[in-house]
Protein backbone atom coordinates (compact mmCIF):
# COMPACT_ATOMS: atom_id res chain seq x y z
CA UNK A 1 0.00 0.00 0.00
CA UNK A 2 1.70 3.38 -1.03
CA UNK A 3 1.29 6.27 1.40
CA UNK A 4 2.44 10.17 1.73
CA UNK A 5 5.93 8.60 2.91
CA UNK A 6 6.52 6.83 -0.58
CA UNK A 7 5.94 10.01 -2.40
CA UNK A 8 7.98 13.43 -2.80
CA UNK A 9 5.79 15.82 -0.81
CA UNK A 10 5.53 18.62 -4.32
CA UNK A 11 3.74 16.44 -6.71
CA UNK A 12 1.95 15.33 -3.80
CA UNK A 13 0.96 18.39 -3.12
CA UNK A 14 0.03 20.17 -6.12
CA UNK A 15 -2.18 16.87 -6.92
CA UNK A 16 -3.89 17.20 -3.57
CA UNK A 17 -4.26 21.32 -4.27
CA UNK A 18 -6.01 20.31 -7.84
CA UNK A 19 -8.50 17.72 -5.94
CA UNK A 20 -9.45 20.65 -3.31
CA UNK A 21 -10.45 23.12 -6.01
CA UNK A 22 -12.59 19.98 -7.64
CA UNK A 23 -14.20 19.76 -3.73
CA UNK A 24 -14.86 23.48 -3.70
CA UNK A 25 -13.38 23.73 -0.54
CA UNK A 26 -14.44 27.64 1.19
CA UNK A 27 -11.68 30.30 -0.14
CA UNK A 28 -12.04 33.39 2.18
CA UNK A 29 -12.78 36.74 0.24
CA UNK A 30 -9.30 38.15 2.00
CA UNK A 31 -7.02 35.66 0.26
CA UNK A 32 -6.29 37.49 -3.07
CA UNK A 33 -5.00 40.56 -1.16
CA UNK A 34 -2.86 39.22 2.07
CA UNK A 35 0.87 38.17 2.49
CA UNK A 36 1.31 34.69 3.95
CA UNK A 37 3.09 36.70 7.15
CA UNK A 38 5.13 39.27 8.39
CA UNK A 39 8.25 38.03 7.43
CA UNK A 40 6.98 38.63 3.42
CA UNK A 41 7.17 41.28 1.81
CA UNK A 42 4.52 40.49 -1.24
CA UNK A 43 1.40 38.49 -1.35
CA UNK A 44 1.88 35.05 -3.06
CA UNK A 45 2.58 35.02 -6.71
CA UNK A 46 0.62 31.89 -7.51
CA UNK A 47 -3.92 32.38 -8.00
CA UNK A 48 -4.33 29.24 -5.86
CA UNK A 49 -1.67 29.56 -3.51
CA UNK A 50 -4.76 28.80 -0.96
CA UNK A 51 -5.28 25.32 -2.31
CA UNK A 52 -1.41 24.72 -2.35
CA UNK A 53 -1.71 26.09 1.70
CA UNK A 54 -4.59 24.11 2.15
CA UNK A 55 -3.05 21.02 0.96
CA UNK A 56 0.80 21.02 2.44
CA UNK A 57 -1.09 21.64 5.82
CA UNK A 58 -2.94 18.49 5.47
CA UNK A 59 -0.28 16.91 4.56
CA UNK A 60 1.68 18.19 7.63
CA UNK A 61 -1.06 17.18 9.69
CA UNK A 62 -0.98 13.62 8.24
CA UNK A 63 3.08 13.01 9.15
CA UNK A 64 3.36 14.78 11.95
CA UNK A 65 -0.10 13.84 14.36
CA UNK A 66 -1.72 15.63 16.51
CA UNK A 67 -0.41 19.76 15.63
CA UNK A 68 -1.66 22.70 16.59
CA UNK A 69 -1.94 26.05 15.00
CA UNK A 70 1.32 27.41 16.83
CA UNK A 71 3.09 24.71 15.38
CA UNK A 72 2.09 25.30 11.80
CA UNK A 73 2.61 28.95 12.77
CA UNK A 74 6.09 28.09 13.22
CA UNK A 75 6.81 25.65 9.96
CA UNK A 76 5.07 27.97 7.68
CA UNK A 77 7.49 30.99 9.69
CA UNK A 78 10.53 32.88 8.13
CA UNK A 79 13.18 35.09 8.21
CA UNK A 80 12.24 38.65 8.23
CA UNK A 81 14.56 41.23 6.46
CA UNK A 82 14.82 44.45 8.70
CA UNK A 83 17.08 46.71 6.63
CA UNK A 84 20.53 46.95 8.58
CA UNK A 85 19.39 45.12 11.87
CA UNK A 86 20.30 41.48 11.88
CA UNK A 87 17.48 39.26 10.95
CA UNK A 88 14.98 37.19 13.26
CA UNK A 89 12.57 34.42 12.61
CA UNK A 90 8.93 35.28 12.83
CA UNK A 91 5.83 33.19 12.45
CA UNK A 92 3.57 32.53 9.55
CA UNK A 93 0.07 34.20 9.59
CA UNK A 94 -2.22 32.31 12.08
CA UNK A 95 -5.54 33.21 10.56
CA UNK A 96 -4.52 31.50 7.26
CA UNK A 97 -3.43 28.31 9.08
CA UNK A 98 -6.88 28.58 11.17
CA UNK A 99 -9.29 29.46 8.27
CA UNK A 100 -7.30 26.67 6.53
CA UNK A 101 -7.95 24.00 9.21
CA UNK A 102 -11.63 24.98 9.39
CA UNK A 103 -12.16 23.94 5.81
CA UNK A 104 -10.40 20.98 6.58
CA UNK A 105 -12.50 20.04 8.97
CA UNK A 106 -15.73 21.11 7.11
CA UNK A 107 -14.63 18.45 4.44
CA UNK A 108 -14.26 16.00 7.33
CA UNK A 109 -10.54 15.32 6.79
CA UNK A 110 -9.43 16.66 10.12
CA UNK A 111 -10.96 16.99 13.57
CA UNK A 112 -10.06 18.49 16.98
CA UNK A 113 -8.41 16.83 20.31
CA UNK A 114 -7.55 18.12 23.08
CA UNK A 115 -3.60 17.30 21.45
CA UNK A 116 -4.10 19.25 18.41
CA UNK A 117 -5.65 18.61 15.09
CA UNK A 118 -5.48 15.06 13.16
CA UNK A 119 -6.07 13.70 10.24
CA UNK A 120 -9.58 11.50 10.31
CA UNK A 121 -9.39 8.03 8.52
CA UNK A 122 -11.47 9.96 5.28
CA UNK A 123 -8.60 12.51 5.57
CA UNK A 124 -6.46 9.52 5.36
CA UNK A 125 -7.91 7.11 2.89
CA UNK A 126 -8.29 10.59 0.54
CA UNK A 127 -4.04 11.32 0.69
CA UNK A 128 -3.12 7.75 0.08
CA UNK A 129 -5.04 7.61 -2.93
CA UNK A 130 -3.74 10.84 -4.61
CA UNK A 131 -0.30 9.34 -3.06
CA UNK A 132 -0.92 5.86 -5.46
CA UNK A 133 -1.89 7.91 -8.16
CA UNK A 134 1.45 10.53 -7.88
CA UNK A 135 3.50 6.99 -7.66
CA UNK A 136 1.89 5.75 -10.42
CA UNK A 137 2.53 8.73 -12.99
CA UNK A 138 6.18 8.90 -11.24
CA UNK A 139 6.81 4.83 -12.47
CA UNK A 140 5.47 5.77 -15.91
CA UNK A 141 7.36 8.37 -16.25
CA UNK A 142 10.79 6.67 -14.65
CA UNK A 143 9.98 2.97 -14.89
CA UNK A 144 13.84 2.54 -13.03
CA UNK A 145 11.47 3.64 -10.02
CA UNK A 146 9.58 0.67 -9.98
CA UNK A 147 11.74 -1.67 -8.33
CA UNK A 148 11.64 0.93 -5.03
Amino acid sequence: MVTVYDVPPEPLIKKVAERLKELNIGVPEWVPFVKTGVSRERRPEQDDWWYIRCASILRKIYIYGPVGVERLRTAYGGRKNRGHEPEHFYKGSGNIVRKALQELEKLGFVKRTPEGRVITPKGRSFLDNIAKEVRDELINEMPELAKY
